[in-house]
């Protein structure tokens, strides 16, 4: 058979291609043919029209919002989360083989948010095999991961603008007037910066409606901006706009009217509707929650802060990536956004913790870990030192009652650390490679490296005490066969 593969992830640096190396492998054994699509950070290269045309089925393994979805109408479609894929790729597999040959899921417009037959669905209905809550959830990622790179370019700028200047004549001086680099670079930055919300409502809209929910969502985000509702009005703003696109589209024009639908409706009549209900009724009230949590961040110390970063911690080595790790991780940005910067650097601690562990373990108790993952554990240094934390996912897939306990202690460790010692940070993303942008950094290492000792005792105990991994096992009983063979396992 033929398939094609589309994988996408809120970041696009190592879910999207570590779950389209899986669907390959696992379709490469079954015997198959496959073509994988990776939405990542880099964009996406569509496979052509002819490859699609040709698939017997189409796998989608997404957390996030793939464009232009309707090129696949018609072909009979998988669906699965990322993690699913990565895990059980052969599992996904011979369910693409058996909608292949009964047809399922081939009606045009299955579930995807991007296309009209099937985005009245989405809101009103679950089905498709995907349920209401991962449709939001995906609508969600879909926001958070267009509105990443401006939080990128805007903190990154903002840090080197204070770094290279003082702080209160940066943000005191207006660059137009009187030119320096440091007002420059800050100006910038801000600008970026200040297009968090806006671009985090409006793609929200997007995953939910197409292009026509852009619009409503951009405005509610820039008036969400406009009365101090931050990060959660943005949320709210870009779930109305969605919605209130999405209903429209369900009211049937006949003829030419129903082409200017698109162009003069929906975005005139989304962002009005929009608009009023943010300024007039729900606006205020995310505004105060927003200044709550702003002023709860600033105020932590002590055991409230420990507290908050254990939580944190925790979550993020939970799923590694997953669903509870993206959740820290968005509850982190919305500080940033709200000018907390502590949430920010616990949450990159925890999560570079996991990979570093894994690869320190492996340096320690070699003999506990199969080839595979020593091998993986060489390649951990530079992940964990780069803060992708799915570097330990191959880990935790063959060996979770052991692997994932582990890293929460140590994820959780270094995040509480980090609160206590005042660490900061105003990039969201960047790891050990961003360092001159934390604030407090040489306790910020001593907090990593802390958690990352205690995360890779623990796994070494627990493998110590346990017989080391199920894989480890198999190997010892046939006396390192594929140790012995490594041609005959790759070839």
């Amino acid at each position: 058979m033929k398939f094609v593969g589309v994988t996408a992830c809120p970041t696009g640096i190592a879910h999207s291609s570590m779950a389209a190396e899986a669907i390959e492998q696992a379709a490469k054994e079954r015997g198959h043919d496959i073509e994988v699509e990776i939405h990542g950070a880099m964009g996406a290269e569509f496979v052509s029209p002819e490859t699609i045309r040709d698939a017997d089925a189409i796998i989608f393994a997404t957390d996030a919002n793939v464009a232009e979805r309707n090129r696949f109408d018609g072909k009979p479609k998988v669906e699965v989360r990322l993690r699913e894929a990565i895990d059980r790729p052969g599992e996904v597999v011979a369910r693409a083989e058996k909608v292949a040959e009964s047809g399922e899921g081939a009606a045009a417009g299955a579930a995807s948010g991007t296309d009209d037959a099937g985005e009245e669905d989405d809101l009103l209905a679950s089905g498709h095999g995907t349920s209401r809550a991962a449709e939001v959830r995906r609508w969600l990622m879909t926001g958070v991961s267009y509105m990443i790179p401006f939080v990128v370019a805007g903190g990154i700028l903002i840090a080197l603008a204070f770094a290279i200047g003082d702080t209160v004549g940066v943000t005191e001086s207006n660059v137009y007037e009187e030119f320096s680099v440091p007002a420059l670079v800050f100006e910038i930055g801000a600008t970026a910066f200040s297009m968090l919300v806006p671009i985090l409502a409006g793609f929200i809209a997007f995953a939910m409606a197409d292009r026509p929910g852009i619009a409503p969502g951009v405005v509610g985000g820039l008036i969400a901006n406009e009365i101090g509702a931050g990060f959660l009005g943005g949320l709210a703003a870009g779930l109305l706009a969605g919605a209130v696109v999405m209903l429209l589209k369900k009211i049937k024009v006949p003829g030419a009217f129903g082409k200017l639908m698109p162009i003069i409706v929906y975005p005139v009549v989304g962002t009005f509707v929009v608009g009023a209900v943010m300024i007039l009724l729900i606006g205020e009230p995310i505004a105060g929650a927003t200044t709550g949590m702003q002023n709860w961040l600033e105020g932590l110390s002590g055991a409230n802060a420990a507290f908050l970063g254990l939580i944190l911690g925790a979550m993020m080595a939970f799923d590694l990536g997953g669903p509870v790790n993206k959740t820290a991780y968005a509850f982190a940005i919305a500080g940033l956004a709200g000018g907390a910067f502590g949430p920010m650097a616990a949450v990159m601690a925890a999560g570079m913790v996991p990979p570093l562990a894994l690869a320190l373990a492996c340096v320690v108790r070699p003999g506990l870990f199969t080839n595979s993952e020593r091998r993986a554990g060489q390649a951990n240094w530079l992940l964990g030192a780069s803060f992708i934390t799915e570097g330990a996912i191959p880990f935790a897939a063959s060996d979770p009652l052991r692997v994932i306990p582990s890293m929460m202690a140590g994820s959780a460790t270094a995040a509480a650390l980090s609160l206590l010692f005042g660490a900061t940070l105003q990039a969201p993303h960047g790891g050990i490679f961003v360092i001159g942008l934390i604030g407090n950094w040489p306790l910020y290492l001593l907090a990593i490296a802390i958690g990352t000792v205690v995360s890779a005792l623990c796994v070494v105990a627990l493998k110590q005490f346990t017989g080391g991994s199920d894989e480890k096992v198999v190997e010892e009983a046939t006396g390192r066969s594929s140790e012995a063979q490594p041609a005959a396992t790759t070839s």
